[in-house]
């Protein structure tokens, strides 16, 4: 059926408005990639952390993070992640490696905070299973995830990012995880869109792509 779907409305094209969590920018090669696979469609994409209304807004597609329980929307998951404590070697050779959560309260902790409320992201640390509210140093603040990346490269401190945005970090060695057991906390990209009988192309072809190639690497 899909098959025959395609060969009757020909490529998919047009425009497609996206809504993405702030935190996708950090997705732009895998959307890259989809803009240069399907000429045809034009994305506009909108970047923001707050609750978007995926129907009154006009949207055709939204990617978050989270549940999703209105009845009028249809939802996929995209891929799973999960956070990482991260800094350089050269900061935890001149600072120490903290071995338990309890060693953070006397280090530099970079820390994200939600620009659509203003608190600050919790670290998701725990002992046994029992969830750790600690009271962090808050030795710089950012409302992106990118300059906290970008500071704990130049060894000025720790900081608590999703995992898929320091892949190449860790993988050339310029940041280390830290606490690695003591983080408890995965989370998943959903795609949302308005539910109906008739599933437009342009979606069905972007969501597809961003279950196949948003974390390629996992199973």
């Amino acid at each position: 059926a899909e098959q025959e779907l395609s060969h009757s409305v020909g490529a998919p094209r047009g425009k497609l408005r996206v809504s993405l969590p702030l935190v996708g920018m950090l997705l732009m090669p895998v959307l890259g990639r989809f803009i240069a696979d399907h000429p045809a469609i034009a994305l506009d994409l909108d970047f923001s952390d707050r609750m978007v209304n995926v129907i009154d807004d006009g949207f055709d597609v939204v990617v978050r993070t989270g549940e999703v329980s209105d009845s009028r929307l249809m939802a996929r998951n995209l891929g799973t992640f999960r956070h990482q404590l991260v800094g350089s070697p050269a900061y935890f050779k001149r600072a120490r490696v903290p071995r338990r959560p309890e060693d953070l309260l006397r280090h530099a902790c970079l820390q994200h905070k939600f620009p659509s409320i203003g608190k600050l992201e919790r670290w998701p640390l725990a002992v046994d299973g029992v969830a750790l509210d600690l009271d962090l140093p808050a030795t710089a603040v950012a409302s992106t995830i990118e300059p906290l990346v970008h500071l704990a490269e130049q060894g000025l401190g720790i900081t608590c990012v999703p995992d898929f945005a320091v892949r190449r970090q860790i993988a050339e060695g310029t940041l280390v995880c830290v606490l690695d057991d003591y983080i408890d906390h995965a989370g998943w990209f959903r795609a949302v869109w308005p539910s109906g009988r008739h599933l437009s192309p342009k979606v069905r072809v972007f969501v597809d792509f961003m279950v196949a190639h948003l974390f390629p690497e996992k199973p």
